[in-house]
């Protein structure tokens, strides 16, 4: 059966303009003036396969300007197929590969410091996405047009979220287009703040510490706290340029979608777990460390209307447990633990815990319990019970 397609374009019903970005170019109208009619195409379309055929000189890609050789995988796309092994290098096309590096767990742990610290060894984590992404299609074919737009037409892992942040943020009076353009500027051209870097350790943070996270692509393209933090890493680097009401704005639209509230002037570190993240809120000069995990509807605030350093500073490898509150410009010291739902208005020494409302430690304030593992590795929320308490149900 061949379908005869009139002017210069045929598109998936998927959508009304080209997947990827609005072209330049209209949409000729279905009936045209017989002088002006352009050549026909046919098109044979074969059972249970739908594709979409795309003229050569029209860009489809986010980067209109680019060459057509770089942009060839967009001239043929094929959706609702297996795989795309025909149209998809099997290795990624990535300018910086030494930057394509980062750590995955080599499930070995060593002490330092008295605190146990696991070991990584170094693999291509965008190479482990794409794999991860052509897996996912062979398993579920419905989703290909899906993963090809967000994962397999990317050729670096900058590109790919920038787009994925771009699509979930956009409005209709805050196009993705110029939310992508924006990212991609600020992950590609960071002034060594090595924002990618810092984006991969938290990617291998979730991957690692949240049994809930199946993959790196799942967490990528799923993971609302993941996305909401790297939102932030975009917006904070935009505040420091002195950008300000762009940065407040991106802040708002995170609030709206992932339901994360984090000031563009807060300070976050690397290897960060934000698992499920709803609700949590972090003021402006709040600061987190590396390493830390924070659980959902958690508040890192101030007190009073006093404007100045008025919130938490998190150390590193410190686990916040769910329902926490931790207000005024306090320390929480390194490898310490907050018991869920306490509100902690003291500082809290360094591989401590602290629990209740208000928090009080562990083994008392003279003496308190040590802890001898990371509890941001660990995530561990209860063991302390045992350790002070007679509770039953």
């Amino acid at each position: 059966m061949n379908v005869l397609v009139l002017g210069r374009f045929f598109t998936s019903p998927l959508y009304k303009t080209s997947p990827l970005t609005p072209s330049q170019i209209q949409f000729s109208p279905i009936f045209l003036p017989p002088l002006k009619l352009q050549p026909l195409q046919a098109i044979h379309l074969f059972s249970l396969h739908m594709a979409t055929c795309v003229d050569a000189p029209t860009p489809l890609s986010r980067k209109p300007n680019a060459s057509n050789s770089d942009d060839h995988s967009f001239n043929y796309v094929k959706f609702c197929r297996p795989t795309f092994s025909d149209r998809v290098p099997c290795l990624p096309i990535c300018k910086n590969r030494e930057m394509a590096f980062s750590r995955v767990e080599d499930l070995d742990t060593r002490v330092e410091g008295g605190v146990g610290v696991l070991e990584f060894e170094a693999v291509d984590l965008w190479l482990k996405i794409q794999e991860e992404a052509r897996s996912d299609v062979d398993q579920e074919p419905i989703l290909s047009s899906y993963y090809f737009s967000s994962i397999l037409s990317h050729k670096s892992l900058e590109s790919a979220l920038a787009n994925q942040l771009s699509t979930n943020l956009s409005s209709l009076s805050l196009p993705s287009s110029t939310l992508f353009d924006l990212f991609l500027g600020v992950l590609v051209d960071d002034g060594g703040d090595d924002i990618i870097g810092a984006v991969k350790d938290d990617l291998v943070a979730v991957k690692e510490r949240d049994p809930a996270c199946i993959s790196y692509v799942h967490c990528l393209l799923n993971f609302k706290g993941f996305l909401a933090c790297q939102a932030h890493r975009i917006g904070h680097k935009l505040w420091l340029q002195g950008r300000r009401v762009l940065a407040l704005l991106i802040q708002n639209r995170v609030s709206e979608v992932y339901a994360v509230d984090i000031h563009p002037g807060a300070q976050i570190g690397r290897g960060i777990l934000l698992d499920h993240a709803t609700g949590l809120v972090v003021g402006e000069t709040a600061t987190i460390g590396n390493n830390v995990s924070i659980l959902h509807n958690v508040t890192l605030g101030g007190t009073g209307k006093s404007s100045g350093d008025r919130h938490p500073k998190i150390g590193d490898g410190v686990l916040i447990g769910a329902g926490t509150c931790i207000l005024g410009n306090i320390k929480i010291g390194d490898g310490a633990k907050i018991g869920a739902g306490s509100v902690v208005l003291k500082d809290v020494p360094a591989r401590t815990t602290a629990v209740g409302n208000p928090a009080r430690l562990i083994g008392g304030k003279d003496n308190p319990i040590k802890l001898d593992k990371m509890p941001s590795f660990t995530m561990d929320h209860t063991s302390y019970i045992s350790e002070w308490s007679d509770y039953v149900i």
